[in-house]
């Protein structure tokens, strides 16, 4: 379908069709996996034509491939973008947004509670190459621009944030960076584009880790960048392609074939979230809850106004700390306990052993992420069957 045409249908249309389109060749109404290295000229001269960009059409699957433009075309479609460019991970993303925009000297102002390894990987590499950064709590504004300096490039915000579910304000981000000239990046993984768009807020990039909510089943790893304006994605595209950054086709089939149902997905672990939600915040061993669903959420207007629903992510904290923490890892069954997120599965975690260890313990205090934080990743079960694991294992601490 054309663009103009996307543009006009709703959300469960849009992740069915975006990208989507009988095989050419053969009529094939599920995408085709082009699991190819290269691609053949029809003659020298044409070889030498798509060498100088005179002539569109594919060379070598690091530059571009069918299966991995599906992919891109769907996920732009759906965060309302000019394009987007899919990466082989999450942090190859993370990493290909700091190498074509940043350059020594240059200055990051990003989320304390940012995920651990795209602190880590500013914080222990780029600064290296003379690339600074200043970590703040987003959340607070006055911070945000008594942070930003003259050499500031990038102001790079997660909402909700990793693992604390605190909420950015995008729009508001988004006019300090237009009057700044700064660029905004936000990580939309935690909410996907069926419940947040960050470039429909302000923002120039949205990023994914595709591996969570958009492919959504636990079996790949990969991740995108989403522009509002091709400018933006001309300046990336040729590093993309330069540090091997790019995509491999069969994990954008899969991605595609991921996709489909997302907003399916995502609207019943988020209805799975908020009576789980419920249940911890009255249980008498909870100390507190993070979820934006809730109204004791600090951040629940905001919420209310900048999101489309809360999400499925759940942070909370027992009155017994991190030893009882360990309890609940121990004895909850139908939760699995392992890192990662946004899949049909529920997860549970510890952040301050696992995902945000790199980070140190001054750090971690410093962006809320206490010792005793559980992090919880909602999935697709029965929320009766959910509710009675997190209870029983929670019951047994009394």
């Amino acid at each position: 379908m054309k663009k103009e045409e996307l543009a006009r249908l709703g959300l469960d249309s849009l992740t069915v069709h975006a990208g989507e389109s009988p095989d050419p060749a053969f009529g094939a109404v599920a995408p085709p996996l082009y699991q190819t290295s290269t691609f053949a000229f029809d003659s020298p001269d044409q070889g030498a034509a798509r060498f100088k960009g005179e002539e569109e059409g594919y060379i070598y699957t690091r530059l571009a491939n069918p299966t991995i433009d599906r992919l891109e075309e769907k996920i732009a479609a759906l965060e309302g973008g000019a394009g987007a460019l899919a990466c082989s991970t999450g942090m190859g993303a993370i990493a290909t947004l700091y190498f074509s925009l940043l350059s020594a000297g240059d200055h990051v102002v990003a989320t304390s509670s940012l995920y651990g390894p795209s602190r880590t990987l500013l914080e222990k590499q780029f600064s290296r190459f003379g690339v600074k950064s200043t970590w703040v709590d987003t959340a607070d504004l006055e911070l945000v621009q008594n942070s930003i300096l003259p050499e500031t490039k990038l102001l790079y915000i997660e909402t909700p944030a990793n693992p604390t579910i605190r909420l950015t304000d995008i729009a508001a981000c988004a006019e300090i960076c237009r009057e700044k000239g700064l660029l905004l990046a936000v990580d939309n993984t935690f909410a996907s584009p069926i419940l947040q768009k960050p470039l429909e807020l302000g923002a120039d990039i949205s990023l994914h880790s595709v591996t969570k909510f958009i492919n959504g089943h636990t079996d790949v790893v990969g991740g995108i960048l989403v522009f509002k304006d091709l400018e933006i994605l001309r300046r990336v595209e040729k590093p993309w392609q330069m540090v091997g950054a790019t995509m491999d086709p069969h994990q954008a089939w899969l991605v595609l074939r991921g996709a489909k149902t997302l907003k399916m997905r995502v609207e019943k672990a988020q209805a799975n979230a908020m009576e789980a939600a419920r249940m911890l915040e009255a249980h008498p061993e909870v100390e507190w809850v993070r979820y934006p669903g809730l109204e004791s959420h600090p951040q629940h207007e905001l919420a209310l106004r900048q999101m489309k629903g809360p999400g499925s992510l759940i942070s909370f904290e027992l009155k017994g700390g991190l030893a009882e923490g360990k309890q609940v890892l121990e004895r909850v069954k139908l939760c699995t306990l392992a890192v990662s997120l946004g899949g049909i599965e529920t997860l549970i975690q510890h952040p301050a052993s696992m995902t945000h260890a790199g980070m140190g313990a001054e750090a971690r205090a410093q962006a809320g992420i206490t010792d005793g934080l559980i992090r919880l990743s909602v999935g697709c079960e029965d929320a009766a069957d959910l509710v009675a694991d997190l209870k029983q294992a929670l019951d047994s601490l009394t």
